[in-house]
């Protein structure tokens, strides 16, 4: 009886830890884009990616495991980064995800849909959003991250190309803006 008694509470237990791990990695992801957010800026890049998405090796690249539902976890990333005043997202999709079938990856209409609904939202749809060939994106993050800090979250999405890459712009200076000075320097 006492044995029973001990193994049931040893597994309480193992349960309890388990729960609390499981919980403090999903608050620290969430922590972790938070604290980042000051230090990010033009040319950074936060990548939510599906849980087959590589581990890549360039020496600028963060990778953290979220456990979370991607979603949810491109929601907050886009919340954390509207919220703030020094940089906009640019946001980029894999353009196989418009043609994924359903019949190979169940789920993936909905998911296209929920994205798709969400990007029209948010900030009243004036954010840029391009879809450019998964590889291309790859590619895009590898150069940035040889120079530049780039943070990839990896949600517990088992559908493919369904990942979502922000790289952020200044917030308070505009392409045209931009262009503008360009072709004023060019005068002098």
């Amino acid at each position: 009886m006492f044995r029973t008694l001990g193994i049931f509470a040893a597994l309480c237990l193992i349960s309890t830890v388990a729960i609390a791990q499981s919980a403090k990695q999903h608050g620290e992801w969430r922590l972790r884009v938070r604290q980042e957010m000051p230090l990010m800026g033009h040319r950074n890049w936060i990548a939510v990616v599906d849980s087959a998405y590589p581990l890549q090796i360039s020496p600028g690249i963060e990778t953290v495991e979220t456990d979370s539902d991607q979603l949810d976890v491109v929601r907050r990333v886009l919340h954390e980064v509207g919220e703030s005043k020094h940089v906009r997202p640019v946001i980029f999709t894999d353009a196989e995800l418009k043609s994924v079938p359903e019949d190979d990856a169940p789920g993936v209409t909905y998911y296209r849909d929920s994205l798709n609904h969400f990007l029209e939202e948010f900030n009243d749809g004036k954010t840029e959003v391009h879809s450019l060939a998964h590889e291309e994106i790859i590619s895009k993050l590898d150069d940035a991250g040889k120079t530049f800090h780039v943070l990839v979250l990896k949600s517990t999405m088992t559908i493919p190309y369904t990942s979502v890459f922000i790289r952020l712009d200044c917030g308070y200076w505009t392409d045209e803006q931009e262009k503008r000075l360009r072709e004023k320097m060019g005068k002098k």
